[in-house]
Formats: C-alpha cells, sequence, structure tokens
C-alpha cells in the first residue's frame, strides 16, 4: 500500500470538470473551469462551489448574485485551459476561449452551448475561510440536452461524457464515466425498502 500526503486527494479522486460563466457588472462575460463543485443533499436544489478568493467569477457572483454550472462533455477538453488562463476582467471569455452562449432563462449569465446540462443559480450564501471560499447557490432552473437522457429521462453518461480529471505530479488528465449496468433503488438503504423521500416535489 502506498502512502500520500493527504493534499494529493485530487490525484485519487476524479472529478468533474464544470464551466460556470457569469456576467460582470458592466455586462463582460466570464468564464472559468470549476471542479471543487458538488450538489448539497438529495432533495435539496443547492449547490456549493468552492473557490479562491481572487477569481473574476467569485467578483461576479458577489456583484450580480447569480450564475450558471455549465456540465460539460469531453467535446469540450480543449476549452478547459482556454478558460484557466489568467484574462483581464475586461476581456470576453467566450470570444477569447472561441465558445458560444446560449440564453438562459432565469438569470442573466449566459450558458455556454455545447455542454449536456445548465443549472441557473442565484447566491445563497458564502461561507469565508483565509485560503478559500464556498459558493452556495439556489439552483433556479436545471435543463439537460435531449441528446445524453435516456428514454426514461435519466443521463445516459454513455452519450454525455461527462469530462472528468484526475491530478497528478505534471498536470490534469482528462477522462469520463461509463454505465457499468447496475442499479439500486434508494429504498434498498432502508429497512423497509422505502425512501422517505420519494413523495418530496
Amino acid at each position: 500500500m502506498a502512502v500520500f500526503k493527504p493534499s494529493k486527494r485530487e490525484e485519487f479522486m476524479p472529478l468533474p470538470i464544470t464551466f460556470i460563466s457569469t456576467l460582470g457588472r458592466d455586462g463582460i462575460r466570464n468564464i472559468a473551469p470549476y471542479s471543487c463543485v458538488m450538489p448539497v443533499l438529495r432533495p435539496l436544489d443547492l449547490i456549493c462551489l468552492a473557490s479562491a478568493h481572487k477569481r473574476d467569477t467569485l467578483k461576479n457572483i458577489r456583484e450580480t448574485g447569480e450564475f450558471v454550472v455549465n456540465l460539460a462533455g469531453t467535446n469540450l477538453a480543449d476549452k478547459v485551459i482556454a478558460t484557466a488562463r489568467h484574462a483581464p476582467p475586461e476581456v470576453d471569455e467566450f470570444e477569447l476561449a472561441g465558445l458560444s452562449e446560449m440564453p438562459s432563462v432565469l438569470v442573466k449569465a449566459p450558458r455556454i452551448a455545447g455542454c449536456y446540462a445548465w443549472l441557473e443559480c442565484k447566491l445563497y450564501k458564502e461561507y469565508e475561510e483565509p485560503g478559500y471560499v464556498l459558493v452556495m447557490g439556489k439552483v433556479l432552473q436545471l435543463d439537460v440536452s435531449d441528446n445524453a437522457l435516456t428514454p426514461d429521462n435519466t443521463l445516459d453518461v454513455n452519450r454525455a461524457e461527462p469530462l472528468l480529471m484526475v491530478g497528478g505530479k505534471k498536470g490534469m488528465r482528462y477522462c469520463t464515466l461509463r454505465d457499468i449496468g447496475h442499479f439500486e433503488p434508494y429504498g434498498a438503504m432502508f429497512p423497509d425498502g422505502k425512501d422517505p423521500l420519494e413523495q418530496l416535489p
């Protein structure tokens, strides 16, 4: 068994690569890739992301109270570095990265075309620490491309090919998921076989 420093956890935890799109108060479009993103407990409509303090994305979220979490497939792997590089706040990062926008439904920040799902969010709460900020967003609108859905409206991971990354000593390795064909109902966790959240909307 090999032993590693605790800070190396991203080398063994495949992380999603999402693109967060925001608008500045001046209307400039911003995009940044984020991997430290997670939902907050089923069945809540909250999502949490971790950010460094000096990020245009964080500044825009604080100023406008809105953002979009764009869920990307492997087709956008070449846009990670293009949106991660430092750019002055006045630069339109859609143009810089060669990405097209889609209009959002409930927020002003645009969606990114070519993703398989979009979560339009408003700022819910922040938890600020000296080295980072946890941003909680309330998901207002969730849309998924028809091309990424199975006939029963669940995610077809083989078609969506969610973009993931595994860290390493010299950089990031991109990867994706595959369906192994194993299914368990939520109710299997409970003695009576019933999911207590099943009746919630």
